[in-house]
């Protein structure tokens, strides 16, 4: 591997402000931010809008779509075909 081809990869804390959840992971990612961590030491930290925490489809708050309705609704609209029928 080439030497100073490659950024600077370091701990750095993710905050979720929506959900009040944050997380230490590495990341090439800089901040000028910075926090102490629960193991006493500062690490920098990126606000983000939504995480696993917050997102609709990881907390089981998505909404469903109505399959059934848009089948109905066009079985409704254009009929159903017979396969016996020849016209």
């Amino acid at each position: 591997m080439q030497q100073d081809k490659h950024p600077d990869y370091h701990a750095v804390v993710f905050r979720d402000r929506a959900a009040g959840y944050a997380f230490l992971t590495r990341s090439t990612a800089r901040s000028e931010q910075t926090i102490d961590w629960d193991d006493g030491e500062t690490y920098p930290v990126i606000d983000v809008e939504i995480s696993s925490e917050s997102h609709p489809f990881y907390t089981g708050k998505a909404r469903q779509v109505d399959t059934e309705g848009r089948i109905a609704r066009f079985e409704r609209r254009y009929g159903q075909t017979d396969a016996g029928d020849a016209t």
